[in-house]
């Protein structure tokens, strides 16, 4: 089966057809950094990384670009309030930004432009919108895109150019124009953009370049005039991509986008996000709680990216267990199994019949739910397998469970991180064996109660505990 994606355009599920396979030219809106990204940001992120990794694992060149927004309303009012020019204000949070996309072990993109490199783009872009008759200026010395020269204009959305749907949010921007649903292409300069140092010259006077010009102009100079696949939240599709496509076809007279694909919105206990609920958790946050890397993960990838997913606290729990049930059996494939050239353990269908479904639901609009179902199918098996013959499989069946194992993890990206080299620190690791001998000396005094409040207390901090014949082993989750 071919892979599958639901098309915003179409709507319609349908085969992804690159211009030139096996090249796929992807871009995804990116953060906009005036603040670290926060776990609903990181819900579409690790969506933009799961289709990254499925392109790759399905044979595909992805050259796949995200961008850093860099220059709007809320990075420069965010540089302003902190005293700071704007890149000294902007920098650190695309640090952050990079640093927690390693974290839950997202792909490197291809780049990652940022808006304020390519002013000088973004200018020349509305010059040819002027001259196609698409853009005028205001009297303040903004440019603003005419809505109404762009016939097609709403195909994405449903939100048409004679309609009142979405006026609300059009309504928002606060610079003079013609027509209450044109959207900016280029502001003037204002106090606050001076004072930051947001600033360029332009045909039209000092200003600086709308947002949604800044994606048009970063992906197509990235990739050329038509993209393969255009990612971001649902939230973006009106009306900043509806805004794409028009200055896109508008400037190049060519499709700007041949599949769109869009992510549902993230709610954390039942709410939706919101700094009044103190519910907006970065990636530190979570992980100063005590919860790992590949628990986050597997939590944000364990509904279809169509599908509102509720981050809930006992779900990251229960992600946990479900990292611990992973890590259990890559170590009993690699450290505990008996491989015996004379051996069956009907290892070797059990891969084959996993790593089938494992890609049909990949597949099938990349549904990560059914495809972690499916390595769950396997484990539970493969573990049955095993404890049926003993823990001894024939070596050539052994090596076949391993490569399943590791083939459906190159797209999950969950063991990758749990079995990623320990930083524990030498103190940390003192404590920790400390703990294991006092829960030993409970043991043997039969004071369970003890016994079991020291596992949850290490249980607590990361470390899972494994009793075996040769004593008790830890590791982190």
């Amino acid at each position: 089966m071919a892979l599958r994606l639901y098309d915003s355009l179409s709507r319609t599920v349908r085969p992804l057809e690159p211009a030139q396979p096996p090249v796929v030219r992807v871009y995804g809106c990116g953060p906009t950094i005036y603040g670290r990204p926060h776990i609903g940001n990181f819900r579409t992120f690790v969506a933009y990384d799961l289709l990254h990794r499925t392109l790759i694992w399905r044979g595909f060149e992805p050259r796949f670009v995200v961008n850093l927004t860099d220059v709007d309303d809320k990075t420069i009012e965010g540089a302003a309030a902190a005293g700071k020019p704007l890149r000294e204000f902007t920098d650190p949070n695309g640090e952050a930004f990079a640093e927690d996309a390693r974290t839950l072990g997202i792909l490197p993109f291809d780049d990652t432009p940022r808006a304020t490199e390519h002013v000088d783009e973004m200018i020349a872009w509305i010059e040819r919108l002027e001259e196609r008759g698409l853009a005028y200026r205001a009297e303040d010395g903004s440019v603003y895109f005419r809505i109404a020269a762009f016939p097609s204009y709403g195909r994405l959305s449903g939100n048409r150019a004679d309609g009142e749907s979405g006026r609300s949010r059009i309504d928002a921007d606060e610079y003079d124009k013609d027509d209450v649903r044109d959207f900016v292409l280029w502001k003037a300069a204002r106090a606050a953009d001076r004072e930051v140092g947001a600033v360029w010259s332009s045909p039209w006077g000092e200003g600086r370049p709308g947002w949604h010009l800044e994606c048009s102009v970063l992906s197509l100079g990235a990739l050329g005039d038509t993209l393969d696949l255009h990612l971001g939240g649902e939230d973006l599709l009106f009306p900043h991509h509806e805004n794409e496509i028009a200055q896109s076809e508008g400037a190049t007279g060519r499709t700007f986008v041949r599949h769109w694909v869009h992510t549902r919105h993230l709610r954390v206990e039942g709410e939706k996000m919101s700094k009044s609920l103190g519910n907006t958790y970065s990636i530190p946050d979570l992980i100063e709680r005590g919860h790992t890397p590949a628990a986050i993960r597997h939590l944000l990838i364990s509904a279809q990216y169509r599908k509102e997913l509720n981050f809930t606290f006992e779900g990251l729990e229960g992600s946990a267990r479900a990292v611990q049930r992973l890590v259990a059996l890559h170590r009993r494939l690699h450290d505990e199994t008996v491989a015996d050239a004379d051996a069956e353990a009907g290892l070797a269908g059990i891969a084959e019949t996993a790593l089938a479904a494992f890609g049909a639901a990949l597949d099938d609009d990349l549904n990560s739910s059914e495809a972690l179902a499916a390595l769950f199918v396997f484990l539970r098996d493969v573990n049955a397998a095993l404890d049926r013959s003993g823990g001894v499989a024939g070596a050539s069946e052994l090596d076949v469970a391993r490569d399943a194992l590791a083939s459906m993890d190159r797209i999950l990206g969950i063991l990758e991180l749990a079995l990623a080299p320990d930083d524990l620190d030498d103190d940390l690791a003192a404590w920790v064996e400390e703990r294991i001998a006092a829960r030993a000396q409970a043991r043997v005094d039969r004071d369970w109660g003890t016994a079991d409040a020291i596992r949850d207390e290490l249980t607590d901090r990361g470390i899972v505990l494994e009793d075996t014949a040769q004593g008790t082993r830890w590791s982190r989750e």
